[in-house]
């Protein structure tokens, strides 16, 4: 008696439907044989992350430790320290100069950060256009951005000193009786600082939003210019929450470069931080108290611990932000 073998089209043997199978199998294996793959284990994959894992240890993760044991110490710049557990943290609190340079570390973030998130922003919106020469200006608009910290700081010393361009202009022109004390006053120097941050940020990150604009679909402006929105509609209807996350995430690191601001206020102030230490930061501040021969360094470690976490804070109500926006 025959048996009988199904030979339909969409039912092949057994032989041929496993055969496939059998030959990657054999294939993989050959492979494992030749290259060595099964003698690999588990630790492999980290032989190749152990130089970045090493530099992060060295340059990152162990400075960190190492002030936060510092900070638990009465150390000096010259000698060693005991172990006075949470006394700095406790003479910081009380310390009216530390809550000055609180103060304006958190106006700083304040003024600053919106500034950044929107002027940018603008000019983005600008720059994007297609008409030619634009590029000369997005340049230009960028210029600033590759200067060094220093030398835009001395430009703007020369431009706001007494007898600087600005107060020359002003005076020529009857505004001002006599020279604006831009840097001569702790507030004055406080906002002439910020204003050299935001002019030099400008560029920055208006390389950010260029890249979330080329992101949004032309279609949609297309779509709202034909039931008649206006370009200021379209902006705000249209290319505001599209770049939203950017500005979430222009929003969070301008907030952390706000708070680590030292170099404006240092050379526009001098080392005192202006009259009176009246416009210091805690950057300033910790560098104040941790340096020269009677450098502080279980103090000043103790008030960057402070500065971090204020930092980590900031940054993790943006990132909470950022997630309700998702969601």
């Amino acid at each position: 008696m025959t048996v009988g073998v199904d030979r339909r089209p969409g039912n092949p043997p057994r032989a041929a439907r496993q055969a496939p199978g059998r030959s990657a199998k054999r294939a993989r294996a050959a492979m494992e044989a030749d290259t060595g793959l099964h003698h690999r284990t588990w630790w492999t994959p980290y032989l190749f992350l152990a130089p970045g894992l090493v530099m992060v240890a060295l340059f990152s993760l162990w400075p960190f430790v190492n002030t936060v044991i510092l900070s638990l110490t009465d150390a000096k710049i010259l000698k060693g320290g005991g172990f006075v557990g949470l006394d700095n943290y406790t003479r910081a609190f009380a310390d009216p100069d530390f809550w000055v340079a609180t103060g304006n570390s958190v106006l700083y973030l304040v003024v600053v950060v919106p500034c950044l998130v929107l002027l940018p922003l603008a000019l983005a919106v600008l720059v994007q256009t297609k008409i030619p020469g634009i590029g000369f200006f997005r340049s230009a608009f960028y210029t600033p951005v590759i200067a060094s910290a220093v030398v835009v700081g001395l430009i703007w010393q020369w431009v706001l000193r007494s007898d600087g361009l600005v107060n020359t202009v002003f005076q020529r022109i009857g505004i001002v009786s006599g020279p604006v004390p831009f840097l001569t006053d702790s507030t004055m120097l406080l906002v002439s600082a910020m204003i050299v941050t935001v002019w030099k940020g400008l560029g920055y990150y208006m390389v950010f939003y260029l890249a979330a604009l080329g992101n949004v679909p032309a279609s949609l402006y297309e779509a709202a210019a034909i039931d008649g929105a206006g370009a200021v509609r379209r902006f705000f209807s249209i290319t505001v929450p599209q770049v939203k996350p950017m500005m979430l995430l222009v929003a969070t690191l301008s907030a952390i470069s706000a708070l680590r601001v030292f170099t404006e206020i240092y050379i526009l102030g001098g080392e005192s931080g202006g009259p009176g230490g009246g416009a210091r930061t805690l950057p300033f501040l910790i560098r104040q108290v941790g340096l020269g021969f009677a450098g502080e360094t279980g103090y000043a470690a103790a008030v960057s611990i402070l500065l971090f976490l204020l930092t980590l804070v900031f940054s993790l109500l943006g990132r909470r932000l950022s997630k309700g926006d998702d969601q």
